[in-house]
């Protein structure tokens, strides 16, 4: 239990610096997007490094390690964490669902039967990094079943944000090289049940199912999510596989990979009426996916699962803490720019949807921080 803690604290504290970094790389690159400096900035990620330019290597190659961190995150919360009691985990699985199914309706009712459908899973995501580093601001005053809450939340979220990706945004498909990877996983799998517990052989193995899977029409990230469930988790101490990995993985995730997703992707230019940007149907849809959508659907499903009581809520916590949790959750950021750049190929539709992506993750936070700051005041005074 002592290493589990352990980790879960390297985690929280790895997530709640990048969020930080994140928030400072957006502004600098919306600030360097917008000065005397941003042709040659934006020709910096369009720069082409082989076949494919520095952007779609850092979308394509580089996110695929963030999506290899989160599964070995859903990994060890599966088999240790707070889904591994299926009791415990309803509360968080029931709450993301309806942070799932509630945004996607919202959008959908404004966008159903035109082009811009495909866009329905942008305000389905959570931007975990955002949500805990927001939540952080409060220091000691949140509980830790809060902040279990929200990470076994995100994480969820996340696998369901990594499930539409391959189910709904894969077009195309070349079965002989989709054959040629899941192969590969299928040998990897066999790794583990034989016990083989060096990674190189994972890791060399991941890089050619990555790179079969690129070129099969699935979108390549999901080999990320494959490799860690075939990394061998044993009993999730120190000296096991998963955890060597995840430990290793956290800081340069945290500090260097999705910050160069935040600047490649948030270069936008903003014209003097950029917020007509806002006024459009897949931009409306997002912004009330995200801001309305989102907490209803986290808060709604919480209090309906307990009432039901399919699950229990934590003693320390109270239906004001979910709501401002829930909130949190309309922070899409990293997943919801990651989606919307499957969902459209227009670039228009593209910069449209990260403004509002931007505008609606940052009303979000200042909300569920405000919310979160009254209930913990109110429980203070209270005691």
């Amino acid at each position: 239990m002592k290493r589990i803690k352990s980790l879960f604290k390297d985690f929280w504290d790895s997530e709640k610096a990048g969020g930080f970094i994140l928030i400072g790389c957006t502004l600098l690159s919306l600030y360097l997007a917008n000065s005397s400096w941003s042709e040659s900035y934006l020709h910096v990620w369009h720069q082409q490094l082989g076949n494919h330019s520095i952007e779609h290597w850092i979308n394509d190659g580089l996110m695929t390690i963030f999506f290899l961190l989160i599964g070995l995150e859903l990994e060890r919360e599966v088999y240790v964490g707070e889904l591994s009691n299926f009791k415990n985990a309803l509360l968080p699985i029931s709450a993301a669902l309806g942070g799932m199914l509630i945004p996607a309706a919202m959008y959908l009712s404004l966008n159903y039967g035109t082009n811009t459908q495909s866009g329905a899973g942008i305000p389905m995501a959570t931007d975990i990094a955002f949500a805990i580093g927001i939540l952080s601001l409060l220091g000691n005053r949140v509980p830790v079943s809060l902040k279990v809450f929200l990470t076994a939340l995100a994480v969820i979220d996340d696998l369901g944000a990594i499930l539409i990706i391959a189910i709904f945004y894969t077009k195309t498909l070349i079965w002989s090289n989709l054959i040629i990877a899941l192969s590969i996983f299928a040998f990897l799998l066999l790794l583990n049940r034989l016990k083989v517990r060096n990674l190189i052989p994972y890791i060399l193995c991941g890089i050619a199912m990555w790179y079969f899977m690129l070129n099969s029409g699935v979108h390549a990230t999901i080999t990320g999510v494959l490799l860690a469930f075939a990394i061998p988790f044993g009993n999730g101490d120190e000296k096991s596989s998963s955890y060597i990995l995840q430990h290793i993985l956290h800081l340069p995730v945290a500090f260097i990979i999705l910050p160069l997703f935040a600047l490649a992707n948030t270069a936008i230019i903003l014209n003097s009426d950029w917020h007509y940007a806002l006024n459009h149907s897949y931009t409306l849809g997002i912004g009330l996916g995200l801001l309305i959508g989102k907490p209803i659907g986290i808060w709604l499903f919480s209090f309906l699962s307990v009432k039901l009581k399919i699950s229990q809520l934590p003693e320390d916590l109270n239906w004001k803490s979910i709501l401002g949790v829930s909130f949190l959750g309309g922070i899409g950021f990293t997943m919801s720019i990651f989606i919307t750049l499957l969902a459209f190929s227009d670039e228009e539709h593209i910069t449209n949807s990260k403004i509002m992506i931007l505008v609606s993750s940052l009303l979000a936070a200042i909300i569920g921080l405000l919310v979160l700051k009254f209930t913990f005041k109110s429980n203070k005074t209270n005691t």
